[in-house]
């Protein structure tokens, strides 16, 4: 391991933020692999409480049922490195203010779950916090295909995506995609942070 480039790395992860939007599979999971590399600080936005059929592929454990996911994760975290900064929203973010709590980080992280919601985000994010980059995900449904996975840059939005995979509601939502895909973020959130050191 270069270990002067993991310091250089570490110490500007450090100074970083990133705002997550929504902490189900994507989210939380997401969230993780951000505080396990360093991220200085990260705002976790969502409304919803924790369900045992949804720990399949979220990061939550069997004892946190029924917690809210906000406060649930910022534990999870905290275990996982305690010198991250996390700032909690435990609301729901509504269409005309879902940028007001993500003006204060350096990337923004579209992990929502209706095609609906996540349209009426991006494209309120564009248009109000233009200078904050924005990733988003589509495709998380299903299961193999892997290769199909692909970034696509539009200015400041970058998407991860598979084109190919069937809709949430028409598939299943199984761990080893959900999390490729958050992941799959998370790396761009590096790759954005990083710029030429990476």
């Amino acid at each position: 391991m270069n270990i002067k480039k993991s310091e250089k790395i570490s110490k500007k992860l450090k100074g970083s933020s990133v705002g997550i939007a929504g902490l189900g599979g994507l989210g939380s999971n997401a969230a993780i692999s951000l505080a396990r590399i360093g991220i200085g600080r990260l705002v976790l936005v969502d409304f919803d409480k924790i369900e045992e059929c949804n720990l399949n592929r979220q990061y939550y454990f069997l004892d946190q049922v029924g917690k809210y996911k906000t406060e649930a994760l910022k534990e999870n975290i905290q275990r996982v490195n305690p010198s991250v900064k996390v700032d909690i929203k435990n609301y729901k973010l509504n269409k005309g203010a879902m940028d007001n709590p993500f003006h204060n980080v350096d990337v923004i992280v579209e992990a929502l779950d209706s095609a609906e919601e996540k349209t009426i985000f991006i494209e309120e994010i564009m248009q109000n916090l233009p200078n904050i980059p924005l990733v988003a995900c589509s495709g998380t449904a299903g299961y193999g295909n892997s290769d199909r996975i692909k970034t696509k840059q539009i200015g400041n939005l970058y998407l991860c995506q598979d084109k190919d995979a069937r809709s949430s509601d028409d598939d299943v939502l199984l761990a080893p995609r959900v999390c490729l895909m958050a992941n799959w973020e998370a790396n761009i959130v590096l790759e954005i942070l990083l710029g030429e050191d990476k």
